[in-house]
């Protein structure tokens, strides 16, 4: 008897660090996606151009193949780079996470240039032609996803960089790959299960509005129809808005890892001031630190448009046609 309960004993040991292990990995996986906010904000604002003049009965069969590109892109090619970095090389990490961050800048100001100047190139030489409708719409569909998977994929490179960083120093490799892949498959989720409820959001609208019972039923019906592209448009503003952050935030935590803690310690004094001159402290600190990092992103964004658009897409451009 004495044996059994010293059995039991050691079952219930063994179950309370399993479960202990479990709320770590929860708590390491909860902190990383949030660190990767911004990205996911602007790949949930990405994605729905990717539907955009298919046949309503094929936008949720994209945004599927997309959904699962994304999973592949993280599970397959990205958890276990990240995990050999984090092993051999984790010195390449920030520069990896700042080479991310200028990317994101580089995004979010050359959207914001186009704002500005309606007609000027793109700086990656993309060109956003409108669907020929004389083409095959099976090929055309798998070039919308095949698209769609690679855009996901520098994201979502991003995304497990943020991740991997934000973990706790010295945990076990199974608890950093179940955090990995818990990041991975939440935020796959997330994103696309967001994206599949507003592309088929204005179709609801437009069912409950014709279909609708009582006038109240229309009426939210009409509401989602008409509700739609202020959306849409707000979706893309906070998208780029947090590209611009997240990617000046990323640089400038970067610089100051590498050595180079000037821009850094500035913001972080200034915010402190102002977080205990002016009421809510700690939430103004936070606003005066992300404006400051969505400022200096901005800058930094805008100074990369001209290399991107004189020196990388021409290079690009020219290896294309010799491989040609």
């Amino acid at each position: 008897m004495s044996g059994l309960l010293a059995l039991l004993d050691d079952v219930a040991g063994i179950a309370k660090i399993a479960a202990a292990s479990v709320d770590d990995v929860a708590a390491g996986a909860a902190k990383a996606g949030a660190k990767a906010a911004g990205v996911v904000i602007d790949d949930a604002a990405v994605t729905p151009r990717y539907v955009h003049g298919f046949e309503a009965s094929r936008e949720l069969p994209i945004v599927g193949k997309i959904a699962m590109g994304s999973i592949r892109n993280k599970l397959v090619f990205l958890l276990p780079v990240a995990l050999i970095l984090s092993a051999f090389a984790p010195g390449v990490i920030t520069p990896l996470l700042m080479i991310g961050g200028a990317y994101l800048c580089f995004e979010g100001a050359e959207k914001v240039f186009h704002v500005l100047f309606p007609h000027a190139p793109h700086a990656d030489g993309h060109v956003d032609p409108n669907d020929d409708p004389a083409g095959d719409p099976a090929h055309l569909e798998r070039e919308k996803v095949s698209g769609a998977v690679k855009t996901d994929f520098i994201l979502s490179a991003e995304i497990m960089t943020i991740a991997m960083a934000s973990l706790p120093a010295g945990q076990p490799l199974w608890m950093q790959t179940l955090a990995l892949a818990v990041v991975a498959i939440g935020i796959t989720v997330l994103v696309y299960g967001g994206v599949a409820l507003i592309v088929k959001a204005d179709d609801v609208g437009l069912w409950l509005a014709r279909k609708g019972k009582i006038a109240p039923v229309r009426w939210v019906g009409r509401g989602l129809v008409r509700a739609m592209p202020p959306l849409m448009t707000a979706l893309s503003i906070i998208g780029t808005a947090a590209m611009i952050w997240v990617g000046g935030s990323i640089l400038l935590h970067g610089a100051a890892e590498l050595g180079w803690p000037a821009a850094y310690d500035a913001i972080h004094h200034l915010a402190e001031g102002a977080g205990h001159l002016l009421p809510a402290g700690g939430f103004t600190a936070w606003l005066v630190t992300a404006a400051c990092d969505g400022v200096l992103g901005l800058i930094f964004g805008m100074a990369l448009i001209p290399l991107a658009m004189y020196v990388v897409d021409p290079a690009l451009r020219l290896v294309a046609r010799l491989r040609g």
